[in-house]
């Protein structure tokens, strides 16, 4: 196990094995004898995660004297759904297999996203826990504690209990669809302006940076993916990278107890787009770390004219003077939004919103703290148009255009992304400085990486 792992499974407070290696599906069964003893085993997966992983898992389980029930094993097409009829269908497996093994039986979902998602919600009603056996490496919840879920049309994140072990086969992720691998290089960039967002967080008194968390999340991340042709070859000796920075994403949304250690506004463009149904009717539909991909290229975009701006000349006085009411913010927010989205809004909105002293006091701390601020900033942000050659090279969405959408529309969710959440972003600072049109303006400015 990678140290840095190491340290993550330590910390945390749900998972308890992580094995990402080559040949690690050996593993399983001797994982599963330790940390769950005398528990049988239903593997579920689909025809596609079997055929890559699923014949294995079952000989490792059975070589270890793990006893079987028979497995679930959904289509492989259409592309199964992460919703909540898939995951009571799953329920009602796992307590067939327990009458019919007589034992308590612990699920053990052999897939990605959507078929960890649908047992991690399963065993979590059932109050027992699970193992994952991860097939791709193309997005970083495997570790974490919610299951996003698709009920009646609306998509919502459900507490969960995260797996207590999970199981990487670096050959297995390394032969995954290469659009899989891609998401996942998007998924896991994310924390670089993820991790921006929270520097301002901390530098304006908001949310203190966790040192230990930002550690865990942050220190391999650059390595991760530096290697995006080699991704997109295939190649196993670069996905060990990618599919340890996915697990320590998971891992330190554990040990934080939240998700600011993973996400920032650029996840927000992803949520709006998903509310919207973007590529949701296309077979498989399109990922979220494709979406994710696209907001994180935007914002990196973003903070280059906020940065060569700065805040050292910040003219607090006239932005307080300028500072709208909350109900003229109210008003904007439901003008941007419609329905029961700009009540969700308004709620989000709603926490972070200051009156003029404490927009004062906000300002006034940045500014002073800004010399520091800006040095960590520099350090942790990398130039838009450097990171779409790299999205390009890794096979991953590097224009709107990839993922449906147009400029235009790109240039519309900066407004709706500033509102969606209640966490405190680069947006929220442009915002309260006075400088959000211009910025947005300038992001897209002739001659840049939207040409």
């Amino acid at each position: 196990m990678d140290e840095t792992v190491r340290r993550a499974v330590a910390d945390a407070d749900q998972t308890d094995e992580v094995a990402v290696a080559r040949g690690a599906l050996a593993q399983t069964g001797a994982l599963m004898a330790t940390w769950m003893p005398g528990s049988a085993a239903l593997l579920v997966a689909d025809e596609k995660t079997w055929a890559a992983a699923g014949d294995r898992t079952e000989a490792s389980l059975r070589e270890a004297g793990v006893p079987l029930a028979e497995p679930l094993v959904f289509p492989g097409s259409p592309t199964l759904y992460a919703s909540l009829d898939n995951a009571a269908r799953i329920r009602e497996a796992i307590v067939a297999a327990d009458q019919a093994t007589g034992t308590r039986v612990t699920p053990v979902a052999v897939g990605a996203g959507t078929l960890n998602d649908l047992v991690k919600m399963a065993a979590h009603e059932l109050e027992r826990r699970y193992v994952v056996v991860g097939t791709a490496a193309s997005m970083d919840g495997y570790t974490g504690a919610g299951a996003p879920m698709s009920s009646n049309g609306v998509k919502i994140t459900v507490n969960c209990t995260a797996p207590q072990v999970v199981v990487f086969d670096l050959e297995v992720t390394a032969r995954a669809p290469q659009w899989m691998v891609a998401s996942g290089y998007g998924d896991l960039a994310a924390k670089i302006p993820g991790g921006a967002d929270w520097i301002l967080a901390d530098a304006a008194g908001v949310e203190p940076i966790d040192e230990h968390v930002w550690s865990l999340v942050q220190s391999g991340v650059r390595d991760a993916l530096a290697h995006p042709t080699e991704l997109a070859a295939g190649a196993p000796e670069a996905f060990e990278g990618l599919v340890n920075g996915l697990v320590l994403s998971g891992l330190a949304m554990q040990v934080h107890g939240g998700t600011r250690p993973a996400s920032g506004a650029e996840h927000y463009f992803s949520h709006i787009w998903e509310l919207d149904h973007l590529g949701a009717d296309d077979d498989p539909p399109l990922s979220h770390g494709f979406k994710v991909a696209i907001g994180t290229l935007a914002m990196l975009a973003f903070y280059e004219p906020f940065m060569a701006r700065g805040l050292a000349d910040l003219d607090v006085d006239a932005a307080v003077d300028a500072w709208p009411s909350w109900q003229a913010v109210e008003a904007d927010i439901r003008a941007t939004f419609t329905g029961p989205l700009a009540d969700h809004a308004v709620k989000e909105t709603k926490v972070k919103y200051v009156d003029p002293d404490g927009l004062r006091a906000r300002l006034e701390t940045l500014k002073a703290t800004w010399p520091r601020t800006r040095e960590r900033l520099a350090a942790q942000l990398v130039p838009a148009a450097d990171f779409q050659a790299q999205l390009r090279a890794a096979g991953s969405p590097s224009r709107p255009e990839d993922i449906g959408l147009s400029v235009q529309q790109l240039r519309e969710t900066f407004p709706k992304a500033m509102y969606y959440r209640s966490r405190y972003t680069v947006l929220d600072v442009a915002r309260e400085a006075g400088w959000f049109d211009e910025l947005v303006e300038q992001t897209f400015a002739p001659g840049g990486i939207w040409g």
